[in-house]
């Protein structure tokens, strides 16, 4: 029988609770006190920190204290992605972001969710869905994007935002829910 980390990673529901989770969340934590405190620290300083907690870092990546996540470890960053000051991913299960992607200040990435079942949810039971953010993509300051979404290559997410749905390559999004006021090329 799979193990609450096993079954977080697949996405099936599980408890938060469980001493491997807390330990791999605490880890976390001292991650980003460590990187929210480098303020004055270089970009390769900051990308070698970057690589101790994230699954993947491609080469000029910037993410501008203060970032938050989960664990770190499901945070996949290519080439030159670029991450605003005060950005949240709650990385659950992974979260790609393709290279040459800008993502704006006060930005959700979210692939933490809840059962809509009361009795789960009395049972302290959560799940997570991956997100994918493709290359050469824009998101806005202070989008959401929920779980399970995947936002296609050079597509745009307008300020506030929030996306509950897949967005198709090119596309420009915007509103809650953000809805197409440009469809894709």
């Amino acid at each position: 029988m799979p193990g609450e980390m096993e079954k977080m990673l697949a996405g099936a529901l599980y408890r938060a609770d469980d001493a491997e989770i807390a330990a791999a969340h605490a880890r976390a934590c001292a991650f980003m006190a460590r990187y929210n405190g480098a303020l004055d620290a270089t970009r390769d300083e900051r990308a070698a920190l970057l690589r101790d907690i994230c699954g993947a870092v491609g080469e000029n990546v910037v993410v501008r204290p203060p970032f938050h996540c989960d664990y770190g470890f499901n945070v996949f960053l290519g080439d030159g992605v670029f991450l605003n000051f005060n950005c949240v991913i709650l990385d659950v299960c992974a979260v790609r972001i393709g290279a040459l992607t800008q993502i704006g200040p006060g930005v959700q990435i979210l692939a933490a969710d809840h059962p809509r079942d009361p009795l789960q949810r009395r049972a302290l039971l959560e799940s997570g869905k991956p997100v994918t953010i493709g290359e050469n993509c824009w998101i806005g300051a202070g989008a959401l994007i929920l779980p399970g979404v995947a936002i296609a290559d050079d597509a745009i997410v307008g300020a506030g935002a929030v996306v509950t749905r897949d967005v198709a390559k090119g596309a420009t999004v915007a509103g809650n829910p953000a809805r197409a006021i440009r469809t894709g090329a």
